[in-house]
């Protein structure tokens, strides 16, 4: 048994969870947030068989695109910003990023 926990952005959230609830697969959602953009993510914990990973993997990445975004960098907060000037630079947002776990012992009351 694995147990599968999955980082998407919030924006590919809803689509993801409606397909796998469609496919079958039980997970718990968890609100998180990103450290570098501070933007909203879920975070995904799914219980599943080690023949089912391929699957849920498939399912994450037909469901959650990466995109590019515009953002403003800032100073880190206590940093010297006399005379910054902010300029746009374009990141990548989204995707996700999925971790695989081994699961010793599993058990339902």
């Amino acid at each position: 048994m694995k147990l599968v926990v999955c980082i998407v952005h919030n924006r590919d959230r809803n689509r993801l969870n409606d397909e796998l609830v469609k496919a079958g697969f039980k997970f718990t959602v968890i609100g998180s947030t990103g450290g570098f953009l501070r933007e909203g993510n879920t975070t995904l914990l799914c219980g599943v068989e080690d023949e089912e990973v391929s699957g849920l993997k498939e399912l994450v990445n037909v469901n959650c695109c990466s995109r590019d975004q515009i953002v403003n960098t800032i100073p880190y907060e206590g940093s010297q910003s006399v005379g910054f000037i902010p300029s746009p630079v374009t990141v990548p947002v989204g995707g996700a990023v999925v971790f695989v776990l081994e699961v010793s012992e599993f058990v339902r009351f």
